[in-house]
């Protein structure tokens, strides 16, 4: 009897310490941040920005929402290592100006810093957007 309570106690602990492991590496969504806080957050988890631009009306923005950023491993790879901010350059057109926007959707790396590091415009597959990510992140940038 004892063995068995050992064992369902074990089992508890187990279950409650994968709980607490739960991190946003297997969330099943981006963290999108508002650009005040996600750029407050970069700086201080000094972790890179991903910065989405994009429209309601906009279809490749929709096909980015609906295919890129639904796959499990670009999910994991942003909420890991970026802070992701998405901005609706209709409602947030001070900073589509900042960054100049003109295509959409667009999509910017910056440093925790603040400095950019580049962008993508236009429609990106999660293939090719994981490929953009490791190069942003084995980039030296001066943080």
């Amino acid at each position: 009897m004892k063995l068995t309570k050992l064992g369902l106690v074990t089992l508890v602990a187990a279950a409650l310490m994968l709980g607490f492991l739960h991190s946003a590496a297997f969330s099943k969504e981006i963290e999108w941040q508002s650009f005040a806080n996600g750029i407050a957050r970069s700086k201080s988890e000094n972790k890179k920005l991903f910065v989405h631009f994009y429209a309601d009306w906009c279809g490749a923005c929709k096909l980015m929402e609906n295919n890129t950023f639904q796959d499990p491993d670009i999910i994991g790879y942003l909420n890991e290592n970026f802070v992701s901010i998405k901005v609706n350059t209709d409602r947030q057109q001070q900073i589509s100006a900042m960054f100049r926007i003109q295509y959409l959707p667009d999509n910017w790396f910056i440093t925790a810093k603040g400095s950019p590091i580049g962008h993508q415009p236009g429609y990106i597959t999660s293939a090719q957007l994981k490929m953009i990510l490791q190069a942003v992140m084995e980039q030296e940038t001066g943080q």
